[in-house]
């Protein structure tokens, strides 16, 4: 089985203006339309069976229609988690809500949300999740919308460990995308996920084979940021490390069915 724990699709009114906007933006040349339809047929011919589909409320107004959408499309292979604006006045009662509709985590991107993930606002957050047992996605490292600040430095990210003990936190692209010493001094060895979204051009095998084996593979997630890039890719390389084949079954679908239940 091969379960990708980081795919994005938008609502297909939205998708054809959407994708050409952040296509322009990464510079990445998406690998589906970003509709739901068209993701499931490239899973199928990428041999992924389930994914984790995310979505992210860049403004506070978006909570409630995002979360309905993610409902909506919740399916066999389409587990989707919702979002929250740490700026929404009601982020409290709608993390609630998302629990209660079944969603098993949520999103959070400080670069589109505009938040550092050290900020002490954004730790009841971080609290509430874990209380209603909700998984926590976080966009780690570089991104191109704002390159001269990264916004989750792994430093940071270890705070929030610290700070909220028992959260099931998953830090995207290897716990921060091109801040990979970073990653190995805070955050490798610590009770966190890390996902292998991406990461297949911007990492060296030496270095991703020491993180796996120092941090544990059973808290290395498959997954490949879905449409930015191919999870062939993302799959090659973690085939190419040498690893146990057990430990690339943890990583290929293993861990994120333990995590979630």
């Amino acid at each position: 089985m091969l379960i990708d724990s980081h795919i994005h699709i938008f609502p297909d009114r939205l998708a054809p203006r959407v994708i050409p906007q952040l296509a322009q933006v990464s510079g990445f040349v998406p690998q589906t339309d970003g509709t739901l339809s068209d993701t499931l047929r490239q899973m199928d011919r990428w041999g992924v069976d389930k994914g984790i589909f995310l979505s992210i409320a860049t403004k506070p107004s978006q909570q409630k229609t995002i979360n309905d959408f993610c409902r909506s499309i919740a399916g066999e292979r389409v587990i989707p988690f919702g979002s929250v604006h740490p700026d929404a006045e009601d982020w409290q009662a709608e993390l609630e809500r998302i629990a209660e509709m079944g969603l098993r985590g949520i999103k959070l991107h400080p670069d589109y949300q505009n938040f550092d993930i050290g900020e002490e606002r954004v730790l009841p957050i971080f609290k509430k999740a874990r209380d209603l047992g909700l998984c926590v996605v976080v966009h780690a490292g570089f991104d191109p919308l704002s390159p001269q600040h990264i916004h989750c430095l792994p430093r940071d990210a270890r705070k929030v460990l610290d700070a909220v003990p028992g959260i099931k936190l998953i830090l995207a692209h290897m716990g921060g995308m091109k801040c990979w010493d970073g990653v190995e001094e805070y955050l490798v060895g610590q009770p966190v996920w890390l996902d292998t979204a991406a990461i297949s051009s911007a990492i060296g095998k030496e270095q991703l084979a020491r993180m796996i084996r120092n941090h544990g593979a059973d808290r290395i997630l498959f997954a490949s940021d879905c449409p930015w890039s191919d999870p062939r890719q993302e799959k090659a390389l973690i085939e190419g490390l040498g690893l146990e084949k057990s430990e690339e079954n943890a990583i290929f679908f293993g861990n994120i069915q333990a995590l979630l239940g």
